[in-house]
């Protein structure tokens, strides 16, 4: 199921990494959200958000110092480092699991989402966002440019080590034992919107800036969607 979200945020990177609020990644978590884990939580902008929503308790793990420093103030506890280097010293699981522009960072993120089912509780989800790699301007610049033109930020920052399609993050997601119940996106312009429908969509896969996932640990699926 493809769904578009209601809200237009501003581009992912203005204002930097670390100090998104997301809240419109936030109004698509299942409600209640329980104990939540935010993995690469930045300076813990999202956490008012996630309290607005009924979050009972904020992990956060951020690998940058600074900004952890930052999110201790509106988190519960904030890890400094990467995941796995303190997956195992969680008190408790978590019911909601944030990566909110995280696996396109992780030079492994297939093992990090096998991890985090060891600390996911009975019906947990985990809500996944991260850049296209079929959107237009990659295969315009690819194909006419001859180049995949890396940037300081944005869609295309340096930084970024893997690139997901969205069949690719379906595919990883199932691959490590999460059930996707949702692809959502940002909604398209008008034009955009009409090109989708007279292309039953297929239009959308090269327009849709970020993808937006909601999974399920496979454990708990319902049986007819295992």
């Amino acid at each position: 199921m493809v769904c578009a979200v209601t809200r237009h945020p501003s581009e992912p990177w203005a204002g930097g990494y670390y100090g998104q609020s997301r809240p419109e990644l936030v109004a698509l978590l299942p409600r209640p959200l329980g104990r939540v884990l935010d993995v690469g939580c930045g300076e813990g902008r999202v956490a008012a958000g996630l309290r607005a929503a009924g979050a009972s308790w904020i992990t956060g793990v951020e690998i940058h110092a600074p900004s952890a420093e930052r999110a201790a103030r509106s988190l519960d506890e904030v890890f400094v480092g990467r995941l796995e280097e303190h997956i195992g010293g969680f008190d408790g699981v978590f019911d909601t699991i944030l990566l909110y522009d995280v696996l396109e960072h992780l030079p492994d993120p297939a093992s990090a989402l096998v991890a985090l089912r060891g600390v996911a509780a009975p019906g947990a989800r985990v809500h996944v966002s991260l850049p296209n790699a079929r959107h237009w301007s990659l295969v315009r610049d690819l194909a006419l440019r001859g180049t995949f033109g890396y940037t300081d930020a944005g869609h295309r920052d340096r930084t970024h080590l893997r690139w997901f399609t969205r069949r690719d993050i379906v595919s990883l997601l199932e691959q490590c034992g999460w059930h996707v119940e949702r692809v959502d996106h940002l909604p398209l312009r008008r034009v955009s919107a009409l090109a989708s429908r007279l292309t039953s969509g297929l239009t959308a896969e090269f327009l849709v800036y970020q993808w937006f996932l909601l999974a399920r640990s496979r454990e708990s699926a319902p049986e007819g969607a295992r």
